[in-house]
């Protein structure tokens, strides 16, 4: 090529003065250049580049990405005016668009690790998670050591749910960067998903250790310490997360908060901050145009990942089956696993429709709901593993609904309603949560009364029981165990000869560490007994060997608690302030036991020692619940979906007449009818 037939470029004096006022942070001068250029030349494509980047990093972004798209119109050949486009409509949370973008400069530009990197990022934000993995994974093997590449991998993958594969390359990070807070933290992250809690916890006080001020480590190190019994910092963990929080710094995510902390607007906070982190502000609403009044049927879907073997499931099944067919169209759409077992199918079979929508992005699901003209859209997930908040923030259906999932508010303002009862969400709460209180005549709690119950005579000491102690029992995960609660307990077995305390199984280190605290509490370890996981039915039959089922605050049993019930125990509880800690009032309650529920932890302690040292009292209790279990409400479960359907009825009715969401309470009607 003749070299003298190169054009020279006549601006590029001005266009080097202006890019290193730019690098000096001199906007004005560096904008005020490029306009010059444009002045006299408006196509020339680098100034339209160049400063569609100073409008981005001057807080116009919109601006900028006007001058972005003209520059890649004009030279559709630079991967670098692509790549800013990317950055730009990233920022302005236009990622399609901007995933479009990061396309074409790496099909002009395929080393462009960064872009690569990018790429990855706004495919796992639109949850499209092959692209996502497989971009990652082409950054880590143009450069090997690469930790936001590698990170990126671990997270894709934990949000795929795989967490084994997670776990190699979050080791390799770490392997490359042992001291560094991030990388540590995600194989922390990567070690919690696979259930390897203490291992996990190290980590994660590595991470800590390396970074005093990394607060995204807090709540998932509160959360492995609390599912291993260890409490030896859980004072000082909880009061940071507390002061974090209080200061808008979100550090824990509001699961871990409802299973410690007795605070309602603390639990509030952490799910706005929590939405406000994870979920983008700027998404579209779908459903702007309200629909005509008199539909004949309305049509409701319930959103899970939890169609399967699942307390959940476990719960709400029935439920599914006994919708009135006349007035409700019912849709399920699951994005969690299928594990082809008989509850499952179940559901499957219950519903008009049954969508599995696990490949699908946050707002491919919302589009799904549109399409399908879906009323009232019922999250079952909350803030739960799994779960997909941002599906609501597209506003999918004309009424969105928080429901049995999560106990607590998702504290944003795209979920119209939380559905509760008269205990669990008083209407003087109201300021604790974002959504409107739907209070149910009875309890909130859904239940199936096609749980089986084994049978056959579960015998004691083939669970390792005495036969004749008494035996208290909370079957409880371990997370919800509190030192303060452990100390009561420990008080009863010392106060109570020949008693047991028998705990759910859950891992061997809360397990020695649980034997530990009951030693340093003068409790022998052979008084607390482990009860293995069962199928649910043999679960069931083997309440029948405690005594007395013994709640935690601040987070009570839920389904724990109907399940005893269910099976004829009768439970011990003290209300709490927080709808997680009011659970098991809500339920005894509604199955006629309210003298079972406390208002203080020092009556809950006499009332337990009470009924222990008083059979003749305890076994009262336990007739009348043994007899009367199929006619209360709580297992009236014909009755409860009448009540619910009411709601949705009502909730619709507001909609309906323009009316903004308001709390309601369902009254009770001569609809009601009698258990069967």
């Amino acid at each position: 090529m003749n070299m003298h037939n190169v054009p020279i470029d006549p601006y590029l004096t001005a266009l080097r003065d202006a890019l290193a006022q730019q690098k000096q942070g001199q906007w004005a001068a560096a904008e005020a250049g490029y306009l010059e250029i444009l002045t006299r030349c408006p196509d020339h494509a680098m100034a339209m580049h160049l400063l569609g980047i100073v409008l981005g990093q001057t807080g116009r972004a919109s601006a900028g990405a006007d001058y972005l798209r003209r520059s890649v119109a004009l030279n559709s050949q630079d991967p670098l005016a692509w790549n800013n486009l990317a950055n730009i409509l990233k920022q302005l949370g236009e990622l399609v668009e901007a995933a479009q973008a990061y396309e074409r400069a790496l099909a002009l530009q395929p080393g462009y690790l960064s872009a690569w990197c990018s790429l990855g990022e706004v495919s796992r934000m639109l949850r499209r998670y092959p692209r996502a993995l497989a971009a990652y994974q082409h950054a880590v093997v143009l450069a090997p050591q690469h930790l936001d590449a590698l990170l990126g991998c671990v997270c894709v993958l934990l949000d795929m749910g795989h967490s084994p594969q997670a776990l190699v390359y979050a080791q390799q990070a770490v392997r490359e960067n042992p001291e560094h807070a991030a990388a540590n933290r995600g194989l922390g992250v990567a070690l919690s998903n696979l259930k390897r809690y203490p291992e996990a916890a190290h980590f994660l006080r590595k991470a800590l250790q390396i970074d005093p001020n990394g607060t995204a480590v807090l709540g998932t190190l509160m959360y492995a310490d609390m599912v291993c019994c260890d409490w030896h910092a859980r004072v000082e963990l909880l009061e940071r997360i507390e002061a974090d929080l209080m200061r808008g710094i979100w550090v824990a995510e509001p699961f871990v908060l409802v299973g410690c902390s007795g605070s309602a607007s603390l639990l509030r906070m952490t799910a706005e901050l929590q939405m406000q982190a994870t979920v983008p502000a700027t998404m579209p609403k779908l459903m702007e145009v309200r629909p005509a009044p008199n539909k004949k049927k309305l049509r409701i879907a319930y959103l899970s990942a939890d169609f399967h073997t699942h307390a959940t499931s476990y719960l709400i099944a029935e439920l599914f089956e006994l919708h009135d067919r006349d007035r409700f169209e019912v849709v399920a759409v699951s994005f969690g696993p299928d594990d082809d077992g008989a509850l499952r199918k179940r559901i499957e079979a219950a519903v008009g429709q049954f969508f599995r929508v696990n490949d699908l992005s946050d707002q491919e699901v919302a589009e799904l709901l549109v399409r399908e003209r879906v009323d009232i859209a019922i999250d079952l997930k909350g803030f739960t593993l799994d779960s997909r908040p941002g599906i609501f923030q597209f506003r999918p259906a004309s009424i969105v609904v928080n429901y049995l999932g999560f106990p607590s508010t998702m504290g944003s303002a795209c979920f119209d309603y939380i559905i509760g009862d008269p205990v669990v969400t008083p209407f003087e709460h109201a300021g604790f949560y974002a959504e409107k209180i739907v209070q149910l005549p009875h309890s909130y709690q859904v239940n199936d009364r096609r749980r089986e119950i084994a049978a056959g005579t579960p015998v004691r000491r083939q669970h390792g029981l005495p036969e004749d102690g008494f035996v208290f029992a909370c079957f409880n995960n371990n997370y919800k165990i509190t030192p303060v609660v452990f100390d009561i307990w420990m008080r009863l077995l010392d106060r109570v000869p020949n008693s047991v305390l028998w705990l759910m199984a859950g891992n061997e280190v809360a397990e020695a560490n649980l034997q530990r605290e009951a030693e340093a509490r003068g409790i022998t370890r052979d008084r607390l007994v482990f009860a293995p996981r069962a199928p649910l039915s043999e679960h069931l039959a083997r309440h029948q060997l405690a005594d007395l089922f013994l709640d935690t605050l601040p987070c009570n049993a839920h389904t724990t608690a109907s399940d005893a019930l269910w099976a004829g125990l009768p439970v011990l509880t003290c209300l709490g302030s927080t709808f997680a800690g009011r659970v098991a009032a809500s339920l005894l309650t509604a199955v006629g036991l309210p003298e079972l529920i406390m208002t203080s932890l020092a009556d809950y302690e006499e009332q337990a020692l009470q009924l222990a040292m008083l059979p003749e009292k305890l076994q009262a209790i336990r007739r009348r619940l043994q007899a009367q279990r199929d006619a209360t409400p709580l297992f009236n479960t014909p009755q409860f979906t009448i009540h619910l359907e009411q709601a949705y009825l009502q909730m619709h009715e507001r909609y309906s007449q323009g009316l903004a969401p308001a709390a309601m309470a369902v009254v009770p009607s001569a609809l009601d009818i009698p258990s069967v």
